[in-house]
């Protein structure tokens, strides 16, 4: 049994040890649930619904834009190969709101998705982008299936500009994504197929 003078010496440690890592842990804290300002120049266009915003040379974020889902474009670094029709589109809807902005505010959810990315809105002059990507006919509104992640009123806005705006011309993205996964999978097993020859 150890003495309590060696149990107190453990704990002291193990609290210093604690606070140290604690300390080391450079994990910029992500304020959610209020906007935020952001630079214009910091942000990247990913595609129609995905930005990353470079807030220094080490500290990047990736932004799933709330609300929406726009038509896919290629990424080949994923084995995806195919951009869908209005992907290119969307994403150069995206680039031009971006490159034209004055002003751009972050509003991030209390929690990131499940690949680690911030969920948000970004407010564009003041505008809420995914209302202007939905008018624009280059998004279906994602609200109605997922809610609305802790921001009813920006929530809102995208299910009255989806109602107003009616159906897209394009096949919904979740959907796209899955035929691609399948054709994808098919790819690799002709190809796994072709080389066993």
């Amino acid at each position: 049994m150890l003495s309590l003078r060696i149990r107190h010496i453990l704990t002291f440690t193990l609290l210093l040890v604690a606070i140290t890592v604690a300390a080391q842990d450079d994990t910029p804290t992500r304020v959610g649930l209020e906007k935020i300002p952001v630079d214009p120049a910091l942000i990247d266009v990913g595609d129609g619904d995905t930005v990353t915003i470079h807030w220094s040379s080490d500290d990047s974020e990736r932004v799933r834009i709330l609300g929406i889902d726009t038509p896919e474009v290629a990424h080949p670094s994923m084995g995806w190969y195919d951009d869908q029709p209005y992907g290119p589109e969307a994403t150069a809807f995206a680039e031009g709101v971006f490159a034209m902005a004055e002003t751009v505010e972050l509003l991030r959810a209390a929690e990131p998705d499940g690949y680690g990315r911030t969920l948000g809105y970004l407010f564009v002059n003041g505008r809420n982008y995914s209302v202007l990507v939905v008018t624009a006919g280059y998004a279906v509104e994602t609200v109605s299936h997922y809610g609305d992640n802790g921001l009813p009123e920006a929530s809102e806005a995208v299910l009255a500009a989806s109602r107003e705006v009616g159906p897209v011309p394009f096949e919904a993205p979740y959907k796209f994504r899955r035929r691609m996964r399948e054709l994808n999978d098919w790819r690799e097993s002709q190809e796994g197929a072709a080389d066993s020859h």
